[in-house]
């Protein structure tokens, strides 16, 4: 039941008017079956896994509030390795399997969103860990935490409290909620369908033989692959939060126009895939600082983040490869060089703020740190290190005679379709990018907003892809 099919479509109204109906002791109850019916549609064979993680992660959980301290511990050790230990079994024994003829296969696959909700349960156990006396959830919310279906294939990864706190009294449907959470869908829906689903047939063909595929066709088909994956992540998390928001439930905002980023630190850490950012750095990065002020310490840090993050990527998607950890390590070397150049960077900023220069500068580190990010996405999408490494000196041998290439290449309306669609999502988010210049269009006459959302609606019927391609990160 994907977002972008019609299943889903009529699902979601379903439940959420079910919701609205039963009485509030019932609301609890009516959104979990929802949420496990949701899962169960990709096989019942998956709720075994989730049903796996659930059960250590609530068990583990409960025992987390008793006030012993070697109980607790254990409780969160254990919880945690054992929710580690699984996602071993699932994601990645196979593939170790393969490298050494001595282990023996296991044969099972991890399910859609596994990764996901599995950090979900450690970020439970973690948050239970540390502050035991503040939680006010029951076992039944706990549970929803785990399984609530706008997340559970590819995040937003919240946090309990805040998740928690918001069950109690959802606000009441209006016209505004429903409008608002309406609009989330809708966008989404057109970053996926529209954008993210158009570009991916052409990614796919050159990414399929990268030795075969002329240099000009490489470079373009680098870039629709940037706006591939940043339109159909964030189109899902909007849909998510859409949905999310008809039942009273904010979750995070997880995607904040990525490539709008002036540096590779605001890059990772405030602009993509926000909520998993916080999730490395709240229980990876500081645990591993320890309170240290050691600079080494910090680098070390930054490096261990990213690595863990790429062998992350690497269990499923695109298949197993080191291509998922040169990706990351690469990130992990730009972070490295930019914490290096801080203190220059912090001087240019102070000098030239407010002025033109400025402005230039920040037009032009934004461009550096596109461009950066781009080159990094070719391991990504690559999934092998030598099959990026071809793509990237094909580019390379080519870029002296580029200008030449370009007036040569034979384009064709599917290109200009595709370069019609990034343009058009760039102009809207660069316009999103500007607070005063948002809120005056948000301030304009509503029949001129009713205008823009027929607009999204013809654009969803006319160019949408509505074959149900499965998101990207539904795989990691």
């Amino acid at each position: 039941m994907l977002f972008n099919s019609l299943d889903y479509l009529l699902f979601l109204p379903v439940v959420a008017i079910l919701f609205r109906l039963v009485p509030a002791t019932a609301r609890l109850p009516v959104i979990l079956t929802a949420s496990l019916l949701f899962y169960a549609s990709y096989g019942a064979s998956n709720l075994l896994a989730l049903g796996a993680v659930a059960v250590i992660a609530l068990t583990a959980g409960r025992w987390l509030l008793r006030p012993e301290a070697g109980f607790r511990h254990l409780a969160f050790w254990g919880g945690t390795a054992a929710i580690l230990g699984l996602m071993y079994a699932l994601k990645y024994h196979d593939p170790v399997a393969g490298a050494l003829p001595s282990l023996p296969l296991i044969g099972v696959e991890a399910p859609a969103g596994f990764s996901f909700y599995a950090f979900t349960a450690i970020a439970l156990l973690a948050d239970r860990y540390r502050q035991p006396r503040d939680s006010r959830a029951s076992a039944g919310q706990d549970l929803l935490f785990l399984v609530w279906f706008p997340k559970i294939l590819a995040g937003p990864i919240e946090r309990i409290e805040p998740f928690s706190a918001q069950q109690g009294n959802p606000p009441r449907l209006d016209p505004r909620l429903l409008a608002s959470a309406g609009q989330l869908i809708l966008w989404g829906l057109v970053k996926k369908v529209v954008v993210a689903d158009n570009l991916a047939p052409f990614v796919d063909r050159t990414y399929a033989m990268p030795d075969y595929a002329v240099p000009m066709e490489l470079v373009l088909a680098t870039y629709a692959f940037a706006f591939q994956i940043y339109c159909d992540f964030s189109g899902y998390t909007d849909i998510a939060r859409g949905s999310s928001r008809l039942f009273g439930i904010e979750l995070h905002e997880n995607f904040r126009r990525a490539y709008f980023a002036t540096s590779i630190g605001e890059f990772w850490a405030r602009r993509w895939h926000i909520s998993l950012s916080e999730w490395f750095r709240d229980y990876v990065y500081l645990p591993f600082l320890n309170e240290s002020d050691s600079v080494l310490r910090m680098y070390l840090g930054l490096m261990l983040v990213f690595l863990i993050s790429g062998l992350w990527h690497a269990g499923l998607g695109y298949g197993f490869g080191w291509g998922f950890v040169a990706w990351a390590g690469l990130n992990g070397l730009y972070i490295w060089g930019e914490r290096g150049l801080r203190p220059w960077r912090r001087q240019v900023d102070r000098h030239w703020q407010g002025t033109w220069k400025g402005r230039v500068h920040a037009i032009l580190a934004g461009l550096l740190v596109f461009h950066l990010v781009l080159v990094s996405w070719v391991f990504f999408r690559a999934g092998e290190v030598g099959d990026a490494i071809t793509i990237l000196l094909r580019i390379g041998a080519a870029l002296p005679d580029m200008p030449a290439l370009v007036g040569k290449y034979p384009f064709t309306a599917e290109h200009g379709v595709l370069f019609a669609l990034i343009a058009g999502l760039m102009l809207i988010e660069a316009l999103q990018e500007s607070p005063a210049l948002w809120g005056r269009i948000m301030a304009a006459p509503r029949p001129l907003h009713w205008a823009g959302w027929y607009s999204v609606g013809l654009a969803l019927i006319l160019l949408g892809r509505w074959q149900g391609e499965a998101f990207v990160y539904m795989q990691f």
